[in-house]
């Protein structure tokens, strides 16, 4: 056992979810004494946390897992995640992977490595059998309970508050990887974001797979929310109260929570940064409809207006998927006009990615990829048209900056942080002398830097 104690790598894919189990899964090893390594070098053992959102997703899981095997022939490696909870039993084939790890098995990775590698046989390296620990997930109940760390560098850290989804629409194979809603306790959410904060963390982003669903579950598990209060939004008013929090992100919130109560409710915190990222996926409700997404076009549009009632100008975001099964020329030239109607500050386009074992998968009128690639421009297209008005829109205005990083853009050396509504900003460092994680007073100017960054000059905050 001793031989693969030495170094560990790893390699993450997918979502922001993902990214914070990833975090979590370090953590675990390092502090049961593994040492870290890069994931291009040499290790004893590879870990990569799999997706399988996509087909381009499930490719790139199984090119990872194989690279490690080829960086280093004689090492253990580990598949975890999402690919894994929907294709175990080929990999359970593949003789290339050691350890299969489900969601909701993540939090217990280090002992489930340390056990195969106890009970591994004195035989050749090729010999080493494989081990599989993938529960069904569709009947969990329990949320797994994981957490991060920060140094005192870090401005920024994600917090998981759910897990699963029960939305079932017509694309996703996430309910099938993820199981259904399970929300994370009240108590073990701000006891993580206290410790964050006393590393040096100014600003979280509660992240989720249907962050809206958060505590619908609680009649199930025990736990219990205030009467007649949003579980989300009760959340949210006791992070609020968290000493050295000054910032709080939603990740993604599904429409239909937004309501004129959740909203003006909403804006009285005053942490939370004016920065929304609504899921659209079509503007053509017949698409919608097909999609099995639970609100029409209109009824997006008026979350949106909402927002911009209550926040000045606040940024909103979405994702939306191109050439789903029987989207004709007209529904998305329908989603088009939609979408230049809305103007949203940022869009993440999708071509549809037929999954195994969902509805949209066996529907007719399959599009060729041709088709959705030239869709996909459209939309890039406009995306990056309508961020780069957004942004243009503040020049000349003072808003304060979370500083993250210190960065050489085209070689010079610049601060780059984000203002509440999620713009990025750069300011010259040896014009502004400044530290990561300080909070910042910049004056944006409508200079773009590098490809999504504008220009300020700042005051550091009394």
């Amino acid at each position: 056992m001793e031989k693969y104690r030495k170094c560990i790598a790893f390699h993450n894919l997918g979502c922001k979810v993902n990214a914070y189990e990833m975090s979590a899964m370090i953590l675990a090893f390092e502090q049961a004494g593994y040492t870290i390594v890069p994931f291009e070098g040499p290790a004893d053992i590879y870990v990569v946390n799999t997706c399988s959102v996509t087909n381009i997703a499930d490719r790139k899981s199984r090119q990872m897992l194989h690279r490690a095997a080829k960086q280093n022939p004689d090492a253990i490696i580990v598949a975890v995640g999402c690919y894994v909870q929907a294709a175990y039993e080929d990999l359970k084939k593949d003789p290339l992977v050691h350890v299969i790890v489900g969601n909701n098995r993540k939090a217990d990775i280090v002992s489930i490595v340390e056990k195969y590698m106890s009970e591994l046989p004195e035989k050749q390296e090729s010999e080493k059998p494989t081990l599989v620990d993938v529960l069904d997930i569709a009947h969990e109940t329990c949320y797994e309970n994981m957490e991060v760390d920060a140094s005192s560098s870090r401005s920024r850290a994600y917090i998981k508050i759910q897990d699963g989804c029960n939305m079932f629409c017509t694309y996703c194979i996430i309910p099938l990887t993820r199981g259904r809603i399970r929300s994370r306790a009240v108590s073990d959410i701000l006891s993580e974001a206290e410790r964050l904060a006393a590393q040096g963390v100014v600003e979280i982003v509660l992240t989720g797979i249907h962050v809206s669903s958060y505590g619908r579950d609680w009649k199930q598990s025990g736990e219990t929310g205030a009467a007649g209060v949003s579980p989300l939004l009760s959340l949210l008013k006791r992070l609020q109260a968290v000493p050295g929090i000054e910032r709080i992100r939603l990740s993604s919130l599904e429409p239909r929570i937004v309501t004129p109560e959740f909203a003006a409710e909403l804006k009285k915190l005053t942490k939370v940064c004016p920065h929304f990222h609504l899921s659209l996926q079509s503007g053509c409700d017949a698409t919608l409809k097909r999609m099995n997404r639970r609100y029409t076009a209109e009824e997006y549009a008026n979350c949106c207006k909402l927002l911009r009632t209550v926040y000045d100008r606040p940024a909103i975001t979405t994702d939306v998927i191109v050439g789903f099964p029987g989207e004709t020329e007209e529904e998305f030239a329908q989603t088009v006009r939609y979408l230049e109607e809305i103007n949203l500050y940022e869009m993440h386009v999708f071509k549809f990615s037929p999954r195994k074992n969902t509805p949209a998968a066996k529907m007719p009128g399959q599009l060729t990829e041709a088709v959705k690639a030239d869709r996909s421009d459209v939309l890039m297209e406009m995306s990056e048209r309508h961020s780069r008005a957004y942004r243009e829109a503040f020049a000349g205005e003072t808003l304060e900056v979370l500083i993250e990083e210190s960065l050489q853009i085209d070689g010079r050396e610049y601060y780059v942080g984000f203002t509440k509504n999620y713009i990025r900003v750069a300011v010259p460092a040896e014009e502004n002398p400044l530290a990561v994680n300080a909070l910042a007073e910049v004056t944006l100017t409508a200079v773009p830097v590098g490809t999504d960054c504008v220009l300020g000059q700042l005051r550091v905050l009394a």
